[in-house]
């Protein structure tokens, strides 16, 4: 049986970024779609306990607002393509990534495609109610763990991959400089780290920067 989302906290930080603006007219249905979704989803974070901390405008401003708030989570209510605003998010989230959850009416592929490409952890289209608001965050924020979790594996990969690369190139001086064997030359490299209180990619850095500096 898989394990259930892990349960957002309640005293998580939310904005909610609203991408419609009024024209005035009260008889607009596009804009009347827009603020009953926006009323729904309001009314689901509250029924689950969960406090917005800001109801922010798409406008250029948004990524500074984004940065001083530093939400753990962020809401964007969209009529439809929602592009512009995104780019403003990712830009608020360059250095420290949180999830994000799209809600909108538009359902068509590329706009799809350019949401998760830029970071969206849960695009929702049309048919929002109330009470589908905490699955939705918990799903979402479930999977922005894993992804992050994926992406610091990736990372820690890559860190080993390069100082593999290191050793192996101070390896193969010592071995042409001193004549060694490849284990010889790797003992030594072990010997002269723990000599020196560094790790075995330090010290193999070290013989690099020496022998470009010799050329």
């Amino acid at each position: 049986m898989p394990k259930p989302p892990t349960p957002l906290p309640r005293n998580l930080r939310i904005v909610v970024v609203n991408t419609v603006v009024s024209d005035g007219n009260e008889h607009d249905a596009a804009l009347a779609a827009q603020v009953r979704r926006g009323n729904a989803l309001r009314i689901g974070l509250l029924e689950s306990g969960y406090d917005i901390v800001a109801s922010l405008p798409a406008d250029m401003y948004l990524p500074e607002r984004i940065s001083q708030l530093q939400p753990d989570l962020i809401i964007i209510d969209a009529e439809s393509d929602a592009r512009d605003v995104l780019e403003h998010i990712v830009i608020a989230s360059r250095d420290e990534r949180r999830p994000i959850v799209l809600f909108t009416d538009d359902e068509t592929t590329s706009s799809m495609d350019a949401a998760m490409a830029a970071g969206v952890s849960a695009y929702i289209v049309a048919g929002l109610q109330s009470e589908r608001i905490k699955p939705v965050l918990n799903v979402a924020l479930a999977r922005f763990r894993q992804e992050q979790k994926l992406l610091a594996e990736l990372s820690e990969t890559r860190h080993k991959l390069a100082e593999r690369k290191i050793i192996d190139r101070a390896k193969g001086i010592l071995m042409n400089s001193q004549h060694l064997s490849e284990d010889q030359a790797y003992q030594k490299l072990r010997s002269m780290a723990m000599n020196k209180n560094l790790k075995l990619a330090e010290i193999a850095q070290r013989i690099l920067d020496v022998e470009d500096l010799l050329g």
